[in-house]
């Protein structure tokens, strides 16, 4: 048995290039594919895999898992990285990472390889990921060492081999799609101040050509899952997920414009469509809002949120850390049950109701009308404590004239 190495293959451009030069280096190439809810047809992937060079091609539908193991914590996080990015890509490599540890154990192969560039953050996910896994892997990056300087040489070569790719000159984006999301690179999106063509976009219509009129979506949790989507359930989480980015696509939200700062230290254009994502999240945080004490949302918000989305950005998924904030939040789960409406029109997804068995709301407390049972004379004796140390830091100000 030769060098065995196991691809992260996608079909794309990188990846259906990498196979064959890996075979010209003397390579078993084993190519792995995971269905992760990228939406493209997979049945093809092992022929076109094998006439590029692959000596097997395997394709691994997990999809539920992505969404059991990986989507539903980050949404019960409420990770943005930067406030903005729902981690789409970084999400989805560990465990393409993990299956990728588990092919070549089985198969025997010394060698993992991807298709990530070396000034990408994706190259750090996968690897960091395999070496927490099993540090005695050696990890291959065709593409930071080869000879193509451009996508376009690429797109030469391919052509030359007779291997099929979805990028062409004309349209050159680079595409990756999961179920949380996708993510858009190249092309004129690489100027900052170019608006992105609608040509790019794959799982939104533009705002302009949504429907006229609104639509209201219901989404309903039990026990800080999603289950039901205007009152029909699903057993599936991948398919609630899918089924969500159709509905709020459909009404072009989810788009997403930054300049976000990647691990490597430079700064990237970067252009995402999360429609489900974004609603889901939005969701989850709306009923924690009903449900939760003020003590621990605020601990939450200020606490949990950003630290997971920066381990997730990072690299750290097989972390002590990671686990120790996904037992904070699995901690708060259980009381997060209910539904949230939210209102879909021309881009925007405004919430405009929730309600929970478990929510903390009493009307009596919160109303001004009549019905008012708030001890207005307690709030009054509760200003006055509160105030103190305020009072007393005046009182000290006052008599050094204003000084601080």
């Amino acid at each position: 048995m030769g060098k065995r190495v196991v691809l992260a293959y996608s079909g794309g451009l990188d990846t259906s290039v990498i196979v064959r030069w890996l075979a010209d280096k003397g390579f078993e190439v084993i190519t792995y594919t995971a269905d992760v809810g990228q939406g493209e047809e997979l049945d093809e992937i092992p022929q076109k895999a094998k006439a590029s060079g692959a000596v097997e091609a395997i394709v691994d539908d997990i999809k539920e898992e992505f969404a059991r193991e990986y989507c539903i914590p980050l949404m019960r996080a409420g990770a943005l990285y930067e406030g903005k990015y729902p981690l789409i890509s970084a999400l989805s490599r560990p465990l393409i990472a993990k299956k990728l540890v588990e092919i070549a154990h089985r198969e025997g192969a010394d060698f993992v390889a991807h298709g990530s560039t070396g000034k990408g953050n994706d190259q750090v996910r996968f690897e960091a990921s395999v070496w927490a896994l099993d540090p005695d892997i050696e990890v291959l990056a065709p593409v930071r060492e080869w000879e193509f300087k451009s996508r376009d040489e690429e797109i030469e070569y391919a052509k030359k081999h007779g291997i099929p790719v979805v990028a062409t000159k004309e349209k050159p984006y680079s595409y990756d799609r999961n179920l949380w999301g996708v993510a858009i690179e190249a092309g004129p999106l690489e100027d900052p101040y170019v608006e992105p063509p609608e040509d790019a976009f794959v799982l939104t219509v533009s705002p302009e050509k949504a429907p006229d009129e609104p639509q209201y979506v219901e989404v309903e949790f039990e026990r800080g899952l999603p289950v039901a989507i205007n009152g029909k359930r699903y057993e599936e989480l991948w398919k609630l997920i899918w089924d969500l980015n159709e509905i709020a696509g459909r009404h072009g939200f989810g788009r997403i414009d930054m300049v976000e700062n990647r691990l490597v230290g430079i700064k990237s254009r970067e252009v995402y469509e999360a429609p489900a994502a974004l609603l889901l999240m939005r969701a989850y945080d709306e009923l924690e809002s009903l449900v939760l004490d003020r003590f621990t949302y605020h601990y939450k918000q200020s606490h949990v949120k950003h630290p997971y989305a920066e381990v997730v950005y990072e690299a750290l998924w097989f972390t002590p850390l990671r686990e120790a904030l996904d037992a904070f939040n699995n901690q708060i789960a259980p009381l997060v049950s209910g539904k949230v409406k939210f209102k879909l029109y021309k881009g925007s997804a405004q919430v405009v109701g929730r309600k929970s068995p478990n929510s903390l709301y009493f009307e009596d407390l919160a109303t001004y009308s009549p019905k008012d049972t708030f001890d207005h004379k307690a709030g009054a004796a509760f200003t006055k404590v509160w105030s103190l140390p305020l009072k007393v830091m005046g009182r000290v100000r006052k008599a050094k004239g204003g000084e601080k």
